[in-house]
């Protein structure tokens, strides 16, 4: 059975039909063809899938779509405008901040949730974050 659902994702407003176990991150890669979140563990503790949601980070492979009916989504797609990166992705270009790059996206989504929270977290309390 499939449900209608409103939801706002990287700025668009979208109207999408979800299954009523789907994920968020289902609908983000099968529906919305959004694959820069991906699914490393499946159960929340990796953060290869994390989106922010009214700006907080989630683990978009826990939650199920129905769940960001009427929310503010973003995903690591929504975060540069054109061809400019956000400053997380700048920096973590700059520094070179990856291992294998399979988290990256879900690392640079923490990080901008922290630094809203947070805008000159210790190294100890960035450690802690992420």
């Amino acid at each position: 059975m499939k449900i209608e659902i409103r939801t706002v994702v990287n700025g668009r407003d979208l109207e999408v039909a979800v299954k009523t176990n789907q994920t968020a991150l289902g609908v983000f890669g099968d529906d919305l063809s959004l694959r820069g979140s991906v699914e490393g563990c499946g159960v929340g503790v990796c953060g290869s899938c994390t989106v922010l949601v009214e700006g907080r980070p989630v683990s978009s492979c826990l939650v199920l779509a129905t769940n960001i009916e009427g929310k503010q989504v973003t995903t690591i797609e929504g975060l540069a405008v054109g061809d400019e990166l956000d400053p997380v992705q700048q920096a973590f270009l700059e520094h070179q901040a990856f291992q294998c790059g399979y988290c990256t996206p879900g690392m640079i989504m923490a990080t901008k949730a922290l630094l809203s929270s947070n805008p000159r977290p210790t190294e100890e309390e960035v450690r802690d974050y992420l």
